[in-house]
């Protein structure tokens, strides 16, 4: 039976900042624009889009250790704890921890909706509900065949961001698009670094990540390209909107180094400080960026 301390780290907390980014970032356009809204009414979509975007998140990570567990491709691994690979938990327990995180982002998404009166997003939701079960789950999982970094980045990037300036601000602006980008892009870094770790592993058990296809020098070198794009086009958003947007670039911090590990090598082990230098990268850039444009 799988300790509760071993539950939170299963759901991987490293990734969280895959939900918080976009939601922030998504604010601060709503600052910039501005809103109808009273502040009552900002902070209450707001938390909803953030419990949203967690609950999703977390979907993901147990339906991962779940479908992987199940097909034995997390049998051996680098890495967090593996749920169901590792044992420690009832596959069946792993499941249902996966799809209450997912019911629970449905009403809490479904309550947003009807508060902002935009119905069509339950066509959204739902689509966002089965990527979050598709990654690893399905006859034809996305993520087994290198579609994963594709998903990543629209439901992480343009959907989050412009979803929460529709809610919260009424409309999605270009600038919603703008910041979503590079939002989407720092998130598929983090995907791109943890698929460059278990490259080997997942080539062996056939699991086509685009880490397996495009090799080990183009892993690395695409991972660099991701992050690079990411904060080029933030310094171009803060040209046309405010130079304040500017506080977003702090993420290239722990970016830069993270990029300077994986071009010289850092390999399995080595490669977990890269997640978490990743992980920080797209924290620190969501906050900046819906700080700057906030103010």
């Amino acid at each position: 039976m799988a300790s509760i301390a071993e539950w939170i780290e299963g759901a991987r907390p490293r990734t969280l900042p895959a939900a918080l980014a976009p939601v922030a970032a998504g604010l601060g356009v709503t600052g910039y624009t501005g809103t109808a809204l009273s502040t009552g009414q900002l902070v209450g979509r707001a938390l909803l889009a953030l419990l949203v975007a967690l609950a999703l998140q977390i979907g993901v990570n147990y339906f991962n250790d779940y479908h992987d567990g199940v097909r034995g491709t997390d049998d051996v691994r680098v890495g967090p704890v593996r749920l169901v690979g590792q044992g420690l938990a009832p596959a069946r327990q792993v499941r249902l921890a996966a799809v209450a995180s997912l019911g629970l982002a449905a009403v809490a998404g479904l309550a947003l909706i009807v508060l902002s009166g935009v119905w069509w997003l339950v066509a959204v939701g739902a689509a966002a509900i089965l990527a979050a079960y598709g990654y690893t789950g399905g006859a034809h999982p996305y993520g087994y065949v290198g579609l994963g970094e594709v998903f990543v980045f629209i439901f992480f990037g343009p959907v989050a961001v412009c979803g929460t300036t529709l809610v919260t601000g009424g409309a999605v602006w270009p600038v919603s698009v703008a910041v979503s980008v590079p939002i989407g892009l720092l998130t598929v870094a983090i995907l791109v670094a943890n698929n460059l770790r278990d490259r080997h592993l997942d080539a062996e058990s056939g699991k086509k990540t685009l880490a397996v296809r495009l090799g080990d020098e183009g892993t690395r070198r695409f991972f660099a390209a991701v992050q690079i794009s990411a904060f080029v086009l933030i310094a171009w958003t803060a040209v046309l909107t405010t130079p304040w947007a500017l506080l977003g670039m702090v993420g290239a911090i722990p970016a830069v180094k993270a990029s300077q590990e994986v071009l010289e090598h850092a390999y399995g082990k080595g490669l977990i400080p890269v997640l978490q230098l990743s992980s920080l990268a797209l924290l620190l850039t969501g906050l900046g960026l819906g700080l700057g444009l906030f103010l």
